[in-house]
This record gives C-alpha cells, structure tokens and sequence, in this order.
C-alpha cells in the first residue's frame, strides 16, 4: 500500500511535504441524519471479523518502572520546544528482555485559559515523524485557542525517525529501488521487481532484526499508554490522521476507559484484510484523479484535454505518456543523474492527489514533461512523496512504512502469479493506477519477519465518544473506511468532509474545523453524521 500519510502543508516534514500551505476560506457546513451505518454487505463482513480485545485496566507490575518513569526534558529544536527520551519495552510478553528508547518532544500550553493536559499528535504513515510534524506544523500552526489549552505532544513511534529508526537501503540504493518498472511486461521484468524486494527486505532485516519483530500498530498504541501516564494524563487526548486513525482507534480498543478526546482524521478501516485495503486505495486514487482531470480539462495549462474531454480519455492520455516513460525515461536536470521513468512519473501525479491545492503544480510538471522533454517536476513530486533530500538521502519514511504494515497484515499476495490474477480487479477500480499499485502491494510477501496481526474491528466499549473524520473524496482513505469505523466503534461520531484532498482538520474548511475545535476544548463532540463543504 502507498504511504498512508496525509501530505498537507510543506510545514511538516514528515506528514506534509508538498506545497506550501493555502489560504484558509470559508466554507458551508450542514447537520444531517447519521450516516455512519455501514452498508449491509459492510457489517456482515465485520460481523465475522474479531474485534480487538481490550486490555487489563491494572497495569501489570512488570511494566510499572516504565509507567513510573520520570522524563529528562531539554531544549530542542525550534524555541519553546522540548524533547526527551521515554523508555518502553521492547516486548510487552517480556517486559525484562530489553528496551526500545523512543523520543519524545512537547511544545507547553501557551495560556490563556486553564491547561486541559496533553495533546498528541500523529500524521500517519506508518512512518512519519511525529516530532517532525509537531515542530513544523501542530505545535505552531493548530488554532491558537487549542495550544493556549494544551502541552502539544508527539512520540515518535518505534522504528521511525528519532526512535531507533529502521533503515533498508542507502541513498543510491533507494534511488535505484524508486525507479523499478512496477508494471511489469515480461517475466524479466517481474523477476527484476521480485528481487528489488527481496533486496529492500533482506537490508531491513539486516539493520534491525529484533526490533523489526516489534514495530506493530498494537506495540505502538501500547507506548502511547505508557506516555500519557508519564505526562500525568488521567485520559488521552489525540489527533491522528490517515494511518494514525489506526493508531488511534488502536489504543481506544485497548484502553476504552483511558479515551479522553480522539479524533481520527482520514480514517482506516481496521477490519479489512491488506489486500482488500490495497484495492479500496486503488479506487480513492482513480477517484480523486478523475476530480483532477474534471478541473484539469477547464484550466488553459491542462497538457491532458481541453474543454469537454472526458475523465477516461484524460486519464487514457496520461496512461500513454506514462507508457512512453517507461519505454524511454526523459532528462530531469538532476545531479545525480536520475531520468523521469515510468514509476518515478506516476509516484510524482499520486503525490499531487494528496492534496488539491496541489493540482496546478502537477499540471506544470506534467506540461513540461509531455511538451519540453523536462522531467524536473515530476521528479520533485516523487522525491516529496519518498522524502528524498537534495543530497540523495532518505528519511526512513518508506523503510518503517513497510515495516509497520507488513507486521500488521499478513500479506497481500504471495507471488507475482497471485497479482496477475488480481490485475483484472486493480484495473478496474483504476486504469491509471491500478497496474501499478497491484504490483507495489507484492512487497509484503518477502518480509523477513512473520505477521503478528490480523483483521479485526474495534468496538472500543465504555469509551467517551470519538469523532471520525471521512472525506468523500480522499485519495488514500477512501470515504466508506471513515464509515465502517465510526459504525465498529461503540462511541463512534462521523464528521464528514464533502471535499477533495487527504484529510480534512486543517485543510481550509471553517465547519470541520468549528467542530473538531469545540470538541478539543469543551469536550462537545459533533453530532453524528454532520456533513461539512
């Protein structure tokens, strides 16, 4: 599966790469009938899926040292932040065997107003940095009357960023990954994508054999406890967005009686095996670009149709250029000699899906491509999207992305013979994309580490109410996901975002951001099924 991050507001280096921020505007919002009911189809298909159990309230004596722990706080980054290290343990079912020293950084409440507590963030992923994200967007750019109110916190999770990072590849390695045809025309070409990774695999698993046993979403919500205990926290406040809804929803499973105020923006569905998540993303992609090619198509620049032409033709236009691409890469400018192929092109436009305000960066890129032989944009876009320095390095985004999901889910296919047999399905939820993403979820089926998880809903009962955040037409969370969890989570309230874009707190809309804003700070959750434009 792509990244599930939302790629918003370049303030953020880990969760918002992109552009540069938009300006706010002002937009309608309505209160409607509850639309968080899954379908039909939807509901039995959770009914035969476990749901996640919740843990002992009693914290168990051989994890009170790490409850009981006293952080060292120091300056750090920006002013007025602080960071220190949290200790949690490397395996909960052995305590005594090791630790995993996480780090941890907060921005205190500003004031006016009586301080609520703590206020943790996460932008997603798997793989973001938490810490990146505070420092460069939550912990200066949330509404001012939230961090008057709140210490803004961020851990970030096991194996990413400051937290004893997991790390596959080298800068030209990575380089060399990011270009691998991921469509496949011949049994060659196969075997060359097979063996990428394989290669990305055996480097993760050579850098961190042990902790890459111990990087799962539940280990993760299980430091977040630890956190908010060492903070002094009664309950947990959190904001999570695309991946960290999972995360989210993850600890209020666990710890229903310690959901303080969660919101989960651009929510996943914890029940869905990784396949069917794969091809859910597939059609948000196809969804969203098909928002694009409608704007594209009335704009004077657009290099893929001009006024009337049709979604499937503009999205058959690019299918070509792309095909071209991958037939002969184009120059890109770039010091280290990169040309714009096939995948590094199509990772540049999927990029640009994260966000709207992104589109006529991406009609640049692709009229330079298309008309002037210039592939410098696209690969800007890609490089975003991989968070590639100009230096050639990496952040380790997409090493603990895999690693997180692949431990989660058993594996969406088992061999290239089980993608072809998949590719009728990806196709039709996207011809432009869906070749390609069948192909980039067969990365999973050579993780050198077993799964530890599986499908499984999350009732969360006893907790206070949790507002879930859908947008309709979310590139990399698909609407109906925001649905089935608000429907699976006993407290669940549904706040949609009748938009475009990944994510919707923060994103321009004053209605989303009213609601969410009111909850955060006197405990009053939208009502369920509100619907905002």
């Amino acid at each position: 599966m792509h990244s599930r991050r939302p790629l918003r507001r370049s303030r953020s280096r880990a969760g918002a790469v992109l552009l540069a921020a938009t300006a706010l505007v002002v937009s309608a919002c309505s209160t409607g009938q509850s639309t968080s009911s899954a379908s039909p189809a939807a509901r039995a298909a959770q009914a035969g899926t476990a749901a996640l159990t919740a843990l002992p309230r009693a914290t168990p004596a051989a994890l009170r040292p790490y409850y009981e722990q006293k952080l060292s706080w120091r300056a750090c980054g920006a002013p007025g932040f602080e960071c220190a290290t949290l200790r949690a343990p490397l395996d909960y079912a052995a305590p005594g065997e090791g630790d995993v020293r996480l780090a941890i950084a907060r921005k205190k409440a500003t004031g006016p107003g009586k301080r609520l507590g703590s206020l943790l963030v996460n932008p997603g992923g798997p793989g973001g940095s938490a810490i990146g994200y505070l420092q460069a967007y939550a912990g200066v750019g949330y509404p001012a009357e939230v961090r008057a109110r709140y210490d803004m916190v961020a851990v970030d999770p096991r194996g990413v960023a400051r937290s004893e990072p997991v790390e596959c590849l080298d800068g030209p390695e990575m380089d060399t990954y990011t270009q691998t045809d991921v469509t496949p025309d011949d049994q060659r070409e196969a075997n060359g994508l097979v063996d990428a990774y394989k290669k990305f695999a055996e480097g993760c698993g050579a850098d961190a054999p042990q902790l890459l046993r111990h990087v799962s979403t539940v280990e993760t919500a299980r430091d977040m406890d630890i956190a908010r205990q060492v903070l002094g926290d009664e309950r947990l406040t959190f904001v999570g967005a695309s991946y960290g809804t999972f995360l989210g929803a993850t600890y209020a499973g666990l710890f229903p009686q310690r959901v303080g105020r969660l919101v989960l923006d651009g929510a996943m569905d914890p029940s869905l095996p990784a396949r069917r998540l794969n091809l859910d993303q597939t059609a948000g992609f196809e969804t969203a670009f098909r928002a694009f090619a409608e704007d594209c198509v009335r704009r004077a620049d657009c290099p893929l149709g001009g006024a009337g032409t049709s979604p499937e033709r503009v999205g058959s236009n690019l299918k070509a250029f792309f095909g071209k691409l991958d037939a002969r890469p184009i120059p890109t400018g770039d010091a280290d000699g990169r040309r714009l192929g096939e995948s590094l092109a199509t990772t540049g436009v999927i990029a640009a899906m994260y966000d709207e305000s992104a589109w006529p960066q991406l009609r640049e890129a692709l009229t330079a491509a298309m008309k002037e032989n210039d592939g410098a944009g696209l690969l800007a876009l890609s490089d975003s999207y991989y968070e590639r320095e100009a230096n050639g390095d990496y952040s380790n985004l997409m090493f603990a992305n895999a690693a997180v999901n692949c431990l989660d889910l058993p594996p969406s296919f088992g061999g290239p013979d089980d993608v072809r047999a998949a590719l009728p399905a990806f196709e039709k939820a996207s011809p432009v994309f869906g070749e390609g993403l069948a192909w980039a979820a067969l990365n999973c089926a050579y993780w050198p580490v077993a799964p530890t998880g599986e499908p499984h809903r999350i009732e969360a009962k006893g907790a206070k109410p949790i507002v879930v955040v859908g947008t309709t037409r979310d590139p990399a969370t698909p609407y109906r996901w925001a649905q089935a969890l608000a429907a699976q989570l006993s407290s669940g309230r549904l706040l949609t975002y009748d938009g475009d874009g990944h994510t919707a707190y923060g994103r321009g809309s004053d209605c989303v951001d009213r609601a969410i804003n009111a909850y955060l700070l006197r405990g009053t959750p939208p009502k369920d099924g509100k619907r905002c434009s």
